[in-house]
């Protein structure tokens, strides 16, 4: 093949990611809110509920292993369709949900008049 007939070598094209505007951003900033505040509320419920049930410390595990199930059927409606949570999400999720379950079991459980 001759020097002019040869079809030059394709050079790698650069597709330019789709610019988030402002309102794209504030939209995944709230939803973002959301999911912790729901993390949070979750890990508080199982930690009151697990203060409650102190007859097996099991127990209280189980019920904050519940609660990071729960989350992900409460955040299908709270998404309205956006991607699907990555597995950094989750883990973030879940260290969110036992933090505060440990937290306010801990604090009941020290602030609390011992039973008789």
């Amino acid at each position: 093949m001759s020097e002019d007939t040869k079809k030059p070598a394709r050079e790698p094209v650069d597709i330019p990611k789709k610019q988030k505007t402002r309102a794209d951003k504030q939209q995944d900033h709230m939803d973002r809110i959301k999911r912790t505040l729901t993390a949070s509320f979750l890990g508080i419920a199982a930690g009151v509920i697990a203060f409650f049930l102190q007859d097996d410390p099991t127990t209280g595990f189980l019920l904050v292993l519940i609660a990071i199930i729960i989350q992900r059927y409460l955040f299908i409606p709270l998404r309205r369709g956006r991607e699907p949570l990555g597995a950094k999400d989750w883990i973030y999720q879940g260290f969110m949900t036992v933090s505060f379950w440990f937290i306010t079991w801990t604090i009941l459980l020290t602030t609390s008049a011992p039973l008789p």
